[in-house]
């Protein structure tokens, strides 16, 4: 991850080399130089990682809390639901960049709470019927951003859709701030309840029989996984399949369950390989970096429902 992170801040318009960005970085580069790290690239990288590592974090999550590899947020309506408050925050009530980030959080949570109360049957929550409530809210929502990009002016429907391919162009320090802060803040309780959510993973009888209080502990996750999935959507938008491919990488390459941080790392690096390759297909136009990841988490899709489809013939 480090030497991919060191090729996008080397790489671009303005190329530099290894030692012209260590020595930017440690207050001897040229003021040119300096202006392209410190306001281009470097909030660019890290604004790339610390989304990574949100979405990454949270389809761990979501995955554990539902025992399939399909219980991503995306997948879940989650990630809809914070495109849909933010969109809904800017198109319809006039809002700025702050107001749709706002949004966002707002959209996430709402649907997060509604899903989990349709899918609440007979005092719990069974994964199955999170992600059948999901896919459903997941279509509603998506027809209303429908809508509303359709009743909006085209220069904001145009910015608007830039934003819900999921785009780091233009990142800052203020999104490296916001995001920054919803990681940070998110690290405690995470590392508190990771030992239970590999508890959860065996089943709610067992996890139940070791002391886990498995209701309580499952909403716990679900308000974690909302939180970063909400703060990455609004820093960054809805960029596709990193959290559901980030886990399920990590788990064959460990061979059993997957823990939260190299899930999340494993977040990171597709998001900065994906925002690398954004920026080097196509070095003329402002690819969203969601484009790769979508057809690198689409791929990794499609297999992974054909090995589900040959184990379940076998």
């Amino acid at each position: 991850m480090l030497v991919f992170a060191l090729v996008q801040l080397c790489t671009g318009d303005y190329p530099m080399t290894p030692g012209e960005v260590f020595g930017t970085l440690s207050g001897r580069g040229a003021a040119a130089q300096e202006f392209v790290i410190y306001n281009l690239r470097l909030p660019r990288l890290l604004t790339a990682a610390l989304v990574g590592l949100a979405l990454g974090a949270s389809g761990a999550i979501f995955q554990s809390v539902t025992r399939n590899p399909l219980g991503s947020p995306e997948i879940m309506g989650f990630t809809m639901g914070a495109s849909a408050g933010a969109v809904a925050t800017v198109l319809v009530l006039g809002g700025q960049e702050l107001a749709g980030m706002g949004g966002a959080l707002v959209g996430g949570f709402v649907t997060a709470a509604v899903v989990y109360r349709l899918a609440y049957r007979g005092g719990g929550v069974q994964g199955f019927r999170l992600i059948l409530v999901g896919v459903a809210a997941t279509a509603l929502l998506d027809s209303l951003v429908s809508y509303l990009l359709l009743r909006a002016r085209l220069q904001d429907a145009e910015g608007a859709y830039t934003w819900l391919v999921g785009s780091l162009n233009g990142a800052d320090w203020q999104q490296v701030q916001i995001i920054g802060l919803t990681v940070a803040v998110m690290i405690v309780p995470v590392l508190a309840i990771g030992n239970q959510m590999r508890l959860l993973e065996m089943g709610d009888d067992l996890a139940q029989g070791l002391g886990v209080r498995v209701a309580v502990t499952r909403r716990r996750l679900l308000v974690i996984g909302t939180v970063l999935c909400a703060g990455a959507v609004a820093t960054a938008g809805p960029i596709a399949f990193v959290a559901l491919a980030a886990p399920q990488i990590m788990r064959r390459l460990t061979g059993g369950s997957v823990s939260i941080v190299p899930a999340a790392l494993m977040g990171a690096l597709i998001l900065i390989v994906g925002d690398l390759a954004a920026q080097q297909i196509w070095p003329d136009t402002q690819m969203p970096v969601g484009i790769p990841t979508l057809c690198i988490g689409g791929t990794y899709l499609a297999w992974l429902l054909y090995q589900q489809s040959r184990a379940s013939r076998l």
